[in-house]
């Protein structure tokens, strides 16, 4: 039972990482919404310039890997004195930003063209048609691709290692090193991802199923 003491020994810092990696994934996906829903309507917008910097955007981060975009902001911002978590936390965030854009353009445009001519006749205008109307079934329906966007972020997360974040990798790899027994704590690390991922189904699948009742 060597593997279940050394899981129980090191619990207090594997919960550490755990909770700082929560915490990187949690702000990165907040902030990531914002400027995936700022996108997804530059690429709706039917303005030719608008739709070409939407476009632009989500070349350069899908066609780029995401360990450089977070190189990028820790040493390209150096002079600003950014911290390690802002760095990480950025570039998840405009990383995920680039999917968002996109889960959010087709949610948008999943909706029936019904929708915005109903409010419009009713005589809102179209910021408050996309607020009431729009917006609304399109979260909905862009729910559980965002639940998937978090996941593959919380286990992104683990590339904050490589600027010297003391998250749940590091603890690993740092563990490993020490006791030159990588494989134990690697496979330890495992099982803590893999209860993060398995807390968030959870509550995904809870807030799906209210949405569905209100429905």
């Amino acid at each position: 039972m060597e593997w279940l003491n050394k899981f129980i020994d090191s619990y207090p810092v594997f919960l550490k990482g755990m909770l700082l990696t929560f915490e990187l994934t949690a702000v990165a996906i907040f902030i990531g919404i914002f400027i995936g829903l700022f996108f997804a309507f530059l690429k709706i917008s039917k303005i030719k310039i608008l739709e070409w910097i939407a476009d632009l955007y989500i070349f350069l981060i899908r066609g780029t890997p995401l360990i450089v975009q977070i190189f990028v902001f820790y040493y390209g911002l150096t002079s600003l004195n950014i911290s390690q978590f802002s760095a990480v936390v950025l570039g998840l965030a405009f990383h995920n930003g680039a999917y968002i854009a996109e889960i959010f353009r087709g949610a948008i445009q999943s909706i029936d063209r019904g929708q915005m001519e109903a409010g419009r006749s009713l005589g809102m205008n179209l910021k408050l048609t996309y607020r009431r109307i729009i917006l609304p079934q399109a979260l909905r329906r862009a729910m559980a691709p965002l639940g998937n966007q978090f996941i593959i972020a919380l286990k992104d997360s683990s590339l904050a290692a490589f600027i010297g974040m003391y998250e749940l990798f590091n603890v690993a790899t740092t563990y490993g090193s020490n006791s030159f027994d990588y494989m134990t704590y690697l496979l330890i690390v495992a099982v803590y991802y893999l209860i993060l991922v398995f807390i968030f189904s959870i509550l995904l699948r809870y807030v799906e199923n209210r949405m569905a009742i209100s429905d």
